[in-house]
This record gives structure tokens, C-alpha cells and sequence, in this order.
């Protein structure tokens, strides 16, 4: 058997090791490894108190003020604790009382006390008041007004009610909105339900620019910018991760400016070009929390699609342990369509809108270009069926099989960081 070499791919919390043949036609693609900061809540403290753009935070917090700061869901692996920590010790002249804690929680489900504790740490959680963003409940959100895409902007009240606004996260590529972090703590993290379907939109998905790493003329990101400041955003604070999801960069200030800088940071270490598609492509969804379900698992698959060949194959490792999951209507949308073409006719029609049908899109796009596996711990057999994801019980196996069908030298690519690091056709 040729398995004297291996790679460890990005699997829950512990990752799984792949076997490698030796004499497979492989490529490896990883992010650009940048070691963590020595103390990140000390570079978290300059650039709060340098910013790009803005006046040092401090400054611009008066004591009479309302603060929100919003921070990213279970799904996300921001270090929510150590950010909130870091900005609540920059603003210690205000009372504590005057700050509220948001969760951008966009369309997910609100997270459980057990995970708020993990993710902000008990103090914080005892002591602070935390808003759960409820984007489906009309008598908790504000209209601000339309965006210049005509989409009316809808956000959690609350937040509104305060004035001034700080929108932590990470930065990390996105396969629709270009780039994570920014004004997304916003929209759609702290958004109602309509405004979201309104960026969402089969028209703005199906739009060439709405993609990895493109932010102009990409209509999601420009309304999410534009919904951020239409909110009031006061402040950003963005941070970079390496694989470990140790702090690699921090960027703070006005949130345009501090963003973009981000971007052009993470743009040089984790976009990847190749000269031509492969034949069979492995990906992951980063392990956790980002492969907690099928919904989140499509971003690893859409970066893997960039570079397979049309008929090729795509296998995704993801843990899956919150299933598909079971709220939201993704699992409903593929259970009620017979193939992904009937499924992108569907969404494509007139005055079609339902929640997580972007993720179903993007499902049914990918699936018409190559053949999905999946390799996972928690979804059935049924699951899998629904989504017309075949299950893969050994990708070292079902490798080997593919390459016994067509061929010893076809070509095969591995991303053991799935969406970590985005490849591109260098045409």
C-alpha cells in the first residue's frame, strides 16, 4: 500500500490524518504560515489606541455614551473573549452598565449559554447584558432606510439605540461577500430577515463578482459596507488568523479603511494560484467551529470548485456535528428539490426568496460542475441523500479507486485548510 507519507487535514478540533501515495500526482496547497503575535492583546491595545483613520478609541468614547460592541456566533473562531477584554480596558471610564454585548448572529440559531461561556468566558458573560440578534422577529428590528441597490436595511434595534457602534471579527477570504469581517458584524450579523434575503439574492449570488477575494462590483460587499454605515459604525476592530487561529494581525480604526487593509493582508498570504485544474480535489472546512454543519461546509466546497475540472471530483472533510443543521431552511430546500438543476430553477424564479436558499445555490452550482463526497463523523446515510452528497469512508480509498478507473497519473490537489487559503486558475 502507498501510504509512507500523509497530510493532516483541518477536521473538528483535532483534524485526521490523510494518507498520501508515493507516487500520486499531487499538490499540496496550504495558507502562507504566519506565526502568532507574542501578545496579542497588547497589539490589539496600539491599534485601539492607533487606529487607521479614526482617533484612538478612548478618545472618541465619551462617558455619557452607549456602547455596543458586536462580536461573531459560535461559528466563527474570533477570539471574542480576548478582543471584548482588550476594548473593555481602553473604554474603563465609561460605566459598564453603558455597554451591550451583541451577537451577530445573522440567520443562525441564538447560541446556547454553554457556548456564549466558551466563546466570551464566564465574566463577561455574568456581567454583561448580550443581545442575540433575532433577524425573523419584526418588533426587535429597525428600518434605517433603502440602499443605494434598492434593498430596505433592516437592523436589530437595540444596536441602533446605541451610539456608538464597535464591529469586531476576523478577516479571512469569503465565497460571496470577498472577504469576511467589516461591516458583515452588521449585515448580516445583526440584521432582519428581509434585508438579508435582499443581499442574498439568487440575482446578487449568480452575479460574477460575488465571489473569493473580489470586492469591487461585487454587489454583497458593497451593501454590507454601505448597511454598516447606514447603521452608524463607529469603530473596527479585525483581526487575522493562522491555522492554529492564533492572532496573526489586528486592524482597527475607521471601518472602511482599517478593512481594507486587513483584506490586502490576508489577500497576499491565502490566495493561491495554479496553472491548470485537477482532476480530484480534498478540501475541509477548516475544522471547528467553521465545519460544524453541512450550511458552513459549502464554503469549503466552493473553494475546491474553483480548480476542479467540470466532471471531476470534489471530496470535503467536515465534522458536521451540528448536522445540516437542523434550523433554517437549507435542509428543506434540497429535500424539496429533485436534482440540482430543478433546485436552481426554483431559487431562479420570480419572487422566489427563502432563507439559506444562498447557501442551496451555490450547492446546486457546484454539484452541476463536479461529484460531491463527503467525509464525516455525524450526518446519515438519509442526510446525505437528501443533498445528493455521496459519503466517502476513506479518502486515501476512494482515491486509489478513482485512480485504478481513470488512470495512475490523474491529478489530484489537497486544501488540509479547506477556505483557509482560496485557489485560483492563473489563466
Amino acid at each position: 500500500m502507498e501510504n509512507n507519507h500523509s497530510v493532516r487535514l483541518a477536521y473538528g478540533k483535532h483534524g485526521i490524518e490523510m494518507k498520501i501515495g508515493d507516487n500520486w500526482n499531487v499538490t499540496v496547497i496550504e495558507p502562507q504560515h504566519l506565526s502568532g503575535l507574542a501578545d496579542a492583546s497588547d497589539a490589539i491595545t496600539k491599534a485601539l489606541r492607533k487606529p487607521s483613520g479614526s482617533l484612538p478609541l478612548k478618545q472618541l468614547v465619551k462617558s455619557e455614551d452607549k456602547v455596543a460592541i458586536i462580536f461573531n456566533d459560535i461559528t466563527r473562531p474570533t477570539p471574542n473573549k480576548l478582543i471584548i477584554e482588550t476594548i473593555l480596558r481602553e473604554i474603563k471610564h465609561i460605566p459598564y452598565t453603558s455597554v451591550l454585548l451583541f451577537n451577530a448572529t445573522g440567520t443562525h440559531r441564538p447560541n446556547t449559554e454553554s457556548e456564549l461561556r466558551s466563546m466570551l468566558g464566564s465574566y463577561l458573560y455574568d456581567n454583561f447584558r448580550i443581545v442575540q440578534n433575532n433577524a425573523f422577529e419584526e418588533s426587535q428590528l429597525e428600518e434605517i432606510g433603502t440602499s443605494s441597490f434598492g434593498n430596505v436595511i433592516q437592523v436589530n434595534k437595540e444596536l441602533i439605540s446605541c451610539n456608538i457602534k464597535i464591529l469586531t471579527g476576523f478577516i479571512e477570504p469569503h465565497f460571496f461577500a470577498g472577504f469576511s469581517g467589516g461591516g458583515k458584524a452588521v449585515m448580516p450579523g445583526m440584521a432582519g430577515i428581509k434585508t438579508i434575503l435582499g443581499n442574498h439574492s439568487a440575482k446578487n449570488i449568480g452575479n460574477s463578482n460575488a465571489s473569493w477575494g473580489v470586492t469591487q462590483k461585487n454587489p454583497i460587499w458593497e451593501e454590507v459596507r454601505e448597511a454598516a454605515i447606514m447603521a452608524g459604525a463607529t469603530f473596527l476592530v479585525n483581526v487575522t488568523l493562522n491555522s492554529e487561529k492564533e492572532v496573526t494581525g489586528v486592524f482597527a480604526g475607521d471601518i472602511i479603511k482599517s478593512h481594507l487593509e486587513g483584506i490586502e493582508s490576508v489577500r497576499k498570504t491565502s490566495m493561491a494560484a495554479v496553472s491548470s485544474e485537477f482532476d480530484i480535489v480534498v478540501t475541509t472546512n477548516s475544522g471547528y467551529p467553521l465545519d460544524l454543519n453541512l450550511y458552513q461546509t459549502v464554503k469549503g466546497m466552493s473553494a475546491a470548485a474553483r480548480i476542479v475540472k467540470p466532471g471531476g471530483v470534489i471530496i470535503t472533510a467536515a465534522e458536521c456535528s451540528d448536522g445540516f443543521p437542523d434550523h433554517g431552511l437549507f435542509s428543506q430546500l434540497l429535500r424539496e428539490s429533485e436534482s440540482p438543476v430543478r433546485l436552481l430553477e426554483t431559487i431562479c424564479s420570480p419572487g422566489f426568496s427563502k432563507q439559506d436558499q444562498w447557501e442551496a445555490q451555490i450547492l446546486a452550482l457546484i454539484q452541476l460542475k463536479a461529484d460531491t463526497y463527503l467525509y464525516t463523523d455525524n450526518l446519515s446515510d438519509e442526510q446525505l441523500e437528501i443533498s445528493r452528497i455521496k459519503r466517502c469512508h476513506d479518502i486515501y480509498d476512494l482515491i486509489e479507486n478513482f485512480r485504478n478507473r481513470l488512470g495512475k497519473n490523474i491529478s489530484i490537489c489537497i486544501l488540509p485548510e479547506g477556505p483557509q487559503t482560496i485557489p485560483y486558475l492563473n489563466r
